[in-house]
């Protein structure tokens, strides 16, 4: 009893502390496949094979009651610290390679997904590439700025240079 209260503890934290949660099912993977997926996701997500009951408690424990009916069968969760984001596309990934593993919904935000919406989530572009487009566009909008605040003090200057020239030819004359 005493090893419950420990487990749903541990998982009532995992839940508690991680930026996104996604359920999946893998029932027919073999242990190096499961293997294989942790490594995988290791850098953003830890990958708990998890008993459901347990499961279901902790998650109610933690304000989680989207889980409730999907958590049937052989269910494992990732927990993500990381980017939701990458852990998706890598589950989709894997998926795709091991038609086994079934990606069945998710929490992130404080909001449940559905299956379909984790694939949204892993449509999207990582943290790093939308980072580094907007970096891009600042810098791209900072020169249009640098260039419109230079621009009225080269035409004064190349002004003031014409009035002198004209100046100049006039005194000459």
């Amino acid at each position: 009893m005493a090893n419950k209260e420990a487990t749903v503890a541990e998982l009532s934290n995992l839940f508690e502390t991680s930026t996104a949660v996604l359920l999946t099912e893998y029932r027919g993977l073999t242990v190096s496949q499961l293997t294989s997926l942790r490594r995988s996701i290791s850098e953003h997500a830890t990958y708990a094979v998890v008993k459901n009951t347990l499961t279901k408690i902790a998650a109610n424990q933690a304000g989680i009651s989207s889980f409730d009916e999907e958590l049937v069968g052989p269910s494992a969760l990732a927990f993500v610290h990381g980017d939701p984001v990458a852990v998706a596309k890598a589950l989709r990934d894997f998926a795709k390679a091991n038609p086994l593993l079934t990606v069945k919904g998710g929490y992130f935000d404080g909001k449940p997904l559905t299956a379909e919406e984790v694939n949204k989530l892993a449509d999207l572009e990582s943290r790093e590439v939308l980072l580094a487009k907007f970096a891009g566009a600042a810098k791209a909008s900072l020169f249009g700025v640098a260039y419109l605040f230079n621009a009225p003090l080269s035409k004064a200057v190349r002004t003031v240079e014409a009035l002198r020239e004209k100046q100049t030819q006039e005194g000459d004359k």
